[in-house]
């Protein structure tokens, strides 16, 4: 896999590889329930962070199916991860990948996950020649659902009662955009 030069910078931020100090800064967002209402995981507690972030600060060369490359969002004034960026690598052959974002509460609304998300897939198609990436939410996520919207990726389903979730099933509404798509919008470099 081609090699990706860190940070990126946006107009209003700079995505960079985790570091075990972010750890704090993490727990601001991840230890909400409103946060991890949608997400696989609970509300963490500063020792699951640490763990999380430890991990995360690993992930920055996405070469094998199941890689991830998982980034930090930071606001430049003030040095703070706001949130966090993912892209998994599905398919290496078919060149596949999926994207997922978390934001802080305090941070959302303001356009900075799209801002995020789209250097992300710039980086997916752009330089690591990704064919089709992929965006999952849950269907009553109707801020992550307009998110993926909002860059472009159309819904190419609405799966029913795909898992026991938190107690109760859960739909899924499942996003994509090509890379003639991505290029179609002019985002390409």
């Amino acid at each position: 896999m081609p090699h990706i030069d860190f940070p990126l910078v946006t107009d209003r931020l700079i995505l960079r590889p985790f570091r075990p100090g972010d750890a704090e800064d993490v727990c601001d967002y991840q230890r909400r329930p409103d946060v991890a209402r949608f997400m696989r995981w609970e509300p963490r507690g500063p020792q699951e962070v640490r763990v999380a972030v430890e991990q995360m600060a690993r992930e920055t060369e996405p070469a094998s199916e199941g890689d991830c490359l998982s980034l930090a969002v930071v606001e430049p004034g003030t040095g703070k991860v706001i949130g966090q960026v993912e892209l998994v690598l599905l398919s290496v052959e078919h060149r596949q990948g999926e994207l997922g974002y978390v934001f802080h509460p305090a941070h959302q609304g303001k356009g900075f996950a799209t801002e995020a998300a789209a250097a992300v897939l710039g980086v997916a198609f752009d330089v690591l020649g990704l064919h089709r990436v992929i965006g999952r939410c849950h269907a009553s996520n109707t801020a992550s659902a307009g998110l993926l919207e909002r860059l472009g990726m159309r819904q190419e389903a609405r799966f029913i009662g795909t898992e026991l979730f938190k107690g109760a099933w859960r739909d899924d509404l499942v996003y994509a955009m090509l890379r003639r798509e991505w290029q179609t919008l002019g985002r390409s470099a």
